[in-house]
């Protein structure tokens, strides 16, 4: 599935002063699946809720392919950290950190995500490894 971003960025009712994303309806994020979504300004996040609850994102274009495809990937587990491998080359990648678990030199931004029950949104600033 891929998703749109309808609304502009706006602050979040609980949120400290960064704006937030709508990405999809709460119940249409299934567990281990991806969702794509276009942020503004073209960015684009893949989105997903771990089968444990746990949501992330990180981008969405494979830095080892340059194609958008992270959000098709297969949602794991290496050593207790939550992961996604590309469908293409199989690259592991941290949903935590973005961090390749494969090559130490790569890593793929990340995005706070919120969902208030209703709504699955994504922060307005990605955080790169080591950033907060």
């Amino acid at each position: 599935m891929t998703a749109y971003a309808t609304e502009a960025a706006r602050p979040a009712a609980e949120d400290t002063g960064s704006a937030w994303t709508a990405a999809c309806p709460s119940a249409r994020l299934r567990p281990d699946d991806g969702v794509a979504v276009l942020l503004p300004g073209g960015r684009q996040a893949a989105l997903f809720r771990t089968r444990t609850g746990d949501l992330y994102a990180v981008d969405n274009i494979d830095p080892f392919t340059g194609a958008a495809v992270l959000s098709r990937g297969i949602v794991g587990d290496r050593a207790g950290e939550p992961t996604i491998a590309s469908p293409l080359l199989k690259n592991v990648f941290s949903l935590r950190t973005g961090r390749s678990l494969d090559d130490p030199d790569v890593a793929l931004d990340t995005w706070a995500v919120h969902d208030d029950g209703t709504t699955v949104r994504i922060g307005a600033r990605a955080r790169t490894e080591g950033t907060t």
